[in-house]
């Protein structure tokens, strides 16, 4: 069985050691030696100025909204994971989607100022498949408006932009460390930000909104992680450079054994580098996915309609019109991606969907 993804797990012994430790602190949470090193160890492996490590993505989607006193409408992209949806409604706000550039598969900026009202005050975008947005045009969207931006930037862990990594964009970067990310702490995400007092305050919201002791500072929730999910975070990341090249050698390899294959892909933007953690194909009719799809799954082959259906479509949405976006998601599928993954699977992979194509 060839499936769209497979978590990368260490050696045992290797996360055995973190957790003997563990055993000897009798520290199992709140803020542990081991949550405050990973900390320290992905500022630096990632060059970043602040980060703070969360219980998963979504939490650190929704600490964001309330971090940056996010109210009333946040425009939105219709491709993405339902939680970039879902935690903008959980917040209280309002998603008011913007459709997507047909070639970069982002948000388009030149869509956003028409969708703005007095009523909006944030942006939250998504760098799809790990492909930065135009940070530069939403940036000045932004503060022409004066609005917040938030990137999910779920997919995102190396990519990086104009030498940058793309996780110190935005007034707030977000990500997700779970398990079938290519950095992973089997549970886990992280927030970003470049603002020193925004830090602080989405500290106090990850804590409860405890300050010292018995004081509080805000309103907050549980928004922290553990020694555990740290551990596994800290021996992963001595791996992070094997992971990154592994999908840089599969990529090479699909795209030379798909190069007559009538599909597209994803275009990045100058300045782009992404970290190839996924393998997206848009065909040309969704007719042509289901076809293909059905040859995969009869030969135990596992790829995964990434994103479908549009978020713009969902049932507890108001009505938007994006129909690239209802288009795209309707043809772009994910081909099997991780680390184990052999040539030789990839081939095969590829010899089904050219013969799909062809039959």
């Amino acid at each position: 069985m060839i499936n769209v993804s497979k978590p990368f797990l260490p050696e045992m012994e290797e996360y055995f050691e973190y957790l003997r430790g563990i055993w000897k602190r009798n520290w199992l949470t709140n803020n542990g030696p081991l949550v405050n090193d990973l900390e320290l160890k992905l500022k630096d492996y990632l060059d970043v100025q602040h980060l703070l490590y969360m219980t998963n993505g979504t939490i650190a989607i929704q600490i964001a909204i309330k971090a940056l006193d996010i109210t009333g409408e946040v425009i939105t992209t219709p491709f993405s994971y339902v939680a970039t949806t879902s935690s903008i409604l959980w917040e209280g706000c309002e998603p008011v989607f913007v459709d997507i550039d047909r070639h970069t598969l982002n948000i388009d900026p030149a869509k956003i100022e028409a969708a703005i009202t007095e009523r909006t005050t944030g942006i939250l975008a998504t760098h799809v498949f790990g492909n930065p947005c135009d940070v530069e045009a939403i940036a000045a969207i932004a503060k022409k408006h004066n609005l917040k931006v938030i990137y999910d930037a779920a997919h995102c862990f190396g990519s990086k932009y104009n030498g940058r990594s793309v996780f110190e964009f935005g007034d707030v970067s977000t990500t997700s460390f779970h398990a079938t990310k290519l950095f992973h702490t089997v549970e886990g995400g992280a927030v970003f930000t470049t603002q020193p007092a925004v830090l602080k305050q989405m500290a106090f919201l990850r804590n409860f909104g405890h300050d010292v002791n018995d004081t509080f500072a805000a309103v907050g929730i549980n928004g922290k992680n553990s020694e555990f999910h740290a551990a596994m975070g800290l021996v992963n990341l001595k791996k992070i450079k094997e992971l990154l090249q592994s999908r840089i050698d599969q990529t090479k390899h699909y795209d030379a054994a798909l190069k007559s294959l009538e599909v597209e892909k994803p275009q990045f933007i100058k300045g782009a580098e992404p970290n190839y953690s996924y393998y997206p194909i848009i065909f040309k009719s969704e007719e042509a996915l289901l076809k293909a799809m059905k040859e995969l799954n009869d030969n135990w082959i596992y790829p995964r309609r990434y994103f479908y259906p549009s978020l713009s479509t969902l049932p507890f949405v108001g009505k938007s019109e994006t129909p690239i976006s209802n288009d795209i998601s309707k043809r772009v599928l994910c081909l099997p991606m991780y680390h184990t993954l052999t040539f030789e699977e990839i081939d095969f992979v590829c010899r089904i969907l050219l013969r799909a194509q062809n039959s």
